[in-house]
């Protein structure tokens, strides 16, 4: 009886908190086809004249671009060093292991204001010029630990007992990392990219501190033009389009993850 009670309550919970998460979301994505540009509600009429005005946006589509370009570029570092971190701490003892892993996971804890403050002082000392590559390395801080994490579980997972048997076979490092290691980590690697770029595409705070002015990514553009009446359905609606291009690679991401090792293979 406990059971079925205790079953029931967190259901009741679990349910109450996906409402509270998501509901503010369907009032967006409802709001971005409302045709009433004060937003009445409910709406009284649907139109997708917003979608299209969004997309004749010039300043909408330079924002996109540049999200896009970052976010690429973010996943692209994050890849190489998250990947190069997770086989240091993975396949071999030294000393100091097990804290440099805690700094590698401690800039996804810390608050952003925090990691964007410091970037910005660390570009202005170095005397960096601010702009899209500053935004990529200040993304790539915090998109590291999700590579990290993904390929590292996978390394801990497969072991070293496949790599092993291969250059007992005869094949060398090289051989080896690419015909049983990295198939076998790929689709992990593919999710923590995923989450990375899904990551970069939504980050705003450290983005402020590492931007230069007139570079702005999709976040800070909607961030702009919050306040701006005649901006708001246009608002609207890219703000409902990032919400669904932002799902997708966390879903793809969570869809691989829980691909048991060696299923493609």
């Amino acid at each position: 009886m406990l059971t079925t009670v205790a079953r029931r309550a967190l259901a009741a919970v679990m349910g109450l908190g996906l409402l509270v998460v998501y509901l503010p979301l369907a009032v967006v994505l409802t709001n971005s086809f409302n045709s009433s540009r004060t937003f009445a509600w409910p709406p009284s009429r649907l139109t997708t004249h917003w979608w299209s005005q969004a997309w004749q946006s010039t300043g909408a589509r330079s924002a996109l671009r540049t999200s896009v370009e970052a976010g690429l570029g973010a996943t692209a570092v994050a890849l190489v060093l998250g990947t190069m971190a997770a086989f240091a701490v993975a396949r071999y003892r030294w000393f100091g292991r097990e804290s440099v892993s805690f700094l590698l996971l401690l800039p996804i804890a810390l608050p952003g204001i925090v990691t964007g403050i410091a970037l910005n002082n660390a570009f202005r000392v170095a005397g960096a010029r601010f702009g899209l590559l500053t935004i990529i390395i200040g993304h790539s801080t915090f998109c590291v630990v999700l590579v990290y994490n993904n390929a590292l579980a996978r390394l801990r997972r497969l072991g070293g007992t496949l790599e092993e048997a291969s250059m007992d076979l005869g094949a060398g490092v090289w051989q080896t990392f690419r015909y049983v290691t990295f198939p076998l980590l790929r689709s992990a690697l593919f999710a923590g990219g995923l989450l990375a770029f899904a990551l970069s595409f939504d980050e705003i705070i450290v983005t402020t501190f590492t931007s230069a002015p007139g570079v702005q990514t999709l976040p800070l553009w909607i961030f702009g033009n919050l306040f701006r009446p005649n901006q708001a359905p246009v608002v609207n609606v890219v703000a409902a389009a990032l919400i669904v291009l932002s799902v997708l690679p966390v879903w793809l991401a969570q869809r691989l993850s829980g691909e048991p090792v060696g299923a493609r293979h």
